[in-house]
């Protein structure tokens, strides 16, 4: 540009990682450029199907609906005339995942799109109750990269696993979720069932929303270390902020933790006013490891720990889940072969099922 014979050059650098997403940046800046209107809506799609990925990418790709291009197993673009469309998908052991980022011209053809996916898919989409998972990560370039999961819902949690929980799971988690307190701290070690306690909290979000909860989700202790998780949290419309094997987050600030700051901040503002949650899981094993700020009234509705069972109490939970008495007798037998002083709610469900599927090794010592 030339003003006052003056030349102003300007210059704009960006790095994608993605196709899909270079694509729509380079028709969005010749939209600019030649001053008109390019997709101007934009709708997102996700859904679980019991199908494979492949099968359910190859009838998207081979519909005739759109023009296909296959990145690769997990990625495909579909351009047509009015909308653009860009598709990832997971693989579980029983279902898949997808997600699809929808523009379009108009609002209607940004609908049609969105029908068109879903009737590709049939009555293979799961229409019982799940919950997404915003997987995030530092890639080795230092870019925050996220992945979309689509978990179901239908984790079953037994108030015997859980004797620390006094009123029982269901009544715990409906407590805080109608708490004003944002957070929630789980501690204790490793296969105990804080994982799966987590996931029965995002199922229960499902099921009050009547839609899928998301969940921004992370376990890279250096992407927690910027500031740009945190904007995408505050700026996004995630349900809840989950940090699993957080034990360098919660550290005493007193102890050279520098990052805790940011989550009190979310704590307290905006977050907490749209009544959205913060949960973490961490193994530190005592409860003065933790810094008094994060789990003050008004801030943190509990610290649970979850711990190991005892062996009574690890002995009556197998009772539960096992109904007939000899299975039940040879569950307890091999459990407690180990001679410990406290069992893992892992460990027990391993037993059960290898009692269940007629023989599996022994319970380790």
């Amino acid at each position: 540009m030339n003003t006052h014979n003056q030349t102003i050059r300007t210059q704009l650098h960006n790095e994608s990682y993605d196709l899909a997403d270079l694509l729509m940046k380079n028709r969005f800046v010749q939209a600019v450029t030649d001053g008109v209107s390019r997709y101007p809506i934009h709708r997102e799609l996700r859904f679980a199907a019991k199908m494979e990925l492949e099968v359910l990418f190859d009838a998207i790709a081979l519909s005739g609906h759109w023009t296909a291009q296959r990145l690769d197993a997990n990625n495909l673009i579909l351009d047509g005339a009015d909308v653009f469309i860009s598709g990832r998908g997971g693989r579980k052991q029983d279902y898949c995942s997808a997600y699809f980022d929808i523009w379009g011209e108009t609002p209607a053809a940004a609908e049609n799109a969105k029908a068109l996916l879903l009737a590709l898919v049939g009555d293979k989409r799961i229409t019982e109750p799940m919950f997404a998972i915003d997987w995030h990560f530092l890639t080795s370039r230092g870019e925050l990269q996220n992945v979309h999961i689509e978990e179901k819902a239908n984790d079953v949690l037994h108030d015997l696993a859980y004797p620390e929980l006094k009123d029982g799971v269901a009544a715990f988690i409906d407590r805080f979720l109608n708490a004003d307190e944002t957070v929630l701290v789980l501690q204790g070690p490793p296969g105990t069932g804080k994982t799966r306690l987590i996931r029965a909290i995002l199922g229960a979000i499902s099921r009050r929303k009547g839609e899928d909860a998301r969940a921004l989700y992370t376990g890279d202790k250096k992407a927690v270390e910027s500031d740009e998780i945190f904007v995408r949290f505050i700026t996004g419309w995630e349900d809840a902020f989950v940090i699993e094997d957080a034990d360098h987050m919660l550290k005493p600030r007193c102890d050279g933790n520098e990052h805790l700051h940011r989550f009190l901040t979310i704590a307290d503002g905006v977050v907490r006013s749209q009544g959205r949650k913060i949960i973490f899981s961490t193994n530190l094993p005592n409860v003065g490891d933790l810094d008094e700020a994060l789990i003050r009234p008004g801030r943190c509705f509990a610290r649970v720990f979850v711990r190991e069972l005892t062996p009574a109490e690890a002995e009556a939970l197998i009772a539960y889940l096992v109904a007939d008495r000899p299975s039940r007798a040879a569950a307890v037998a091999r459990l407690m072969s180990a001679s410990r002083k406290s069992y893992a709610l892992a460990d027990i469900y391993s037993v059960v099922k290898a009692i269940t599927l007629d023989g599996a090794p022994r319970l380790a010592a």
